[in-house]
């Protein structure tokens, strides 16, 4: 095959129906699947993309069959992944897109880096945190014990 007809060749074929979610930064797709409770969850196919090369860089791409993204998934994500976009599709074709929007709170979604805080204790507590996002980062602040997770989000995914 001619190198022209290999940059032509489709890497993942497209879906009838179902979610893309694009623009993931490169090495977090696996962990939008986690968020997402795949595969445990789903019997769908599900297509990943890890770094693919695209205009703006190296980006992740996951493709779920016969899916639409609830509201708390969509938040979930963009914790991990700020700048993805979210594609529904039906019939093939892109029925809606949209930016992922960061949530000002989050609930029972990360697990505070303290381990004296009273959300990792025996007692009944959710972890809850503020988000803030400012110079293309996001900084978490516990809302129990005030400490904050700016960095590698997704390994504290619960």
């Amino acid at each position: 095959m001619s190198e022209e007809g290999i940059h032509k060749e489709l890497r993942v074929r497209r879906i009838q129906n179902g979610t893309v979610i694009d623009h993931i930064e490169s090495g977090q797709a696996l962990n939008v699947l986690k968020i997402l409770g795949i595969p445990d969850s789903s019997q769908d196919v599900v297509s990943v993309l890890l770094n693919s090369h695209g205009k703006y860089g190296h980006k992740d791409v996951v493709k779920i069959e016969s899916r639409e993204l609830k509201a708390m998934e969509v938040d979930r994500i963009a914790l991990i992944a700020p700048n993805a976009t979210i594609n529904i599709i039906r019939n093939y074709d892109v029925s809606q897109k949209k930016k992922v929007h960061i949530p000002e709170f989050v609930e029972g979604i990360v697990k505070c880096i303290n381990p004296n805080c009273i959300s990792n204790s025996n007692e009944p507590m959710t972890s809850k945190f503020n988000v803030a996002s400012g110079n293309e980062k996001l900084v978490l602040r516990c809302s129990y014990c005030g400490r904050v997770i700016s960095e590698n989000i997704g390994e504290h995914l619960l």
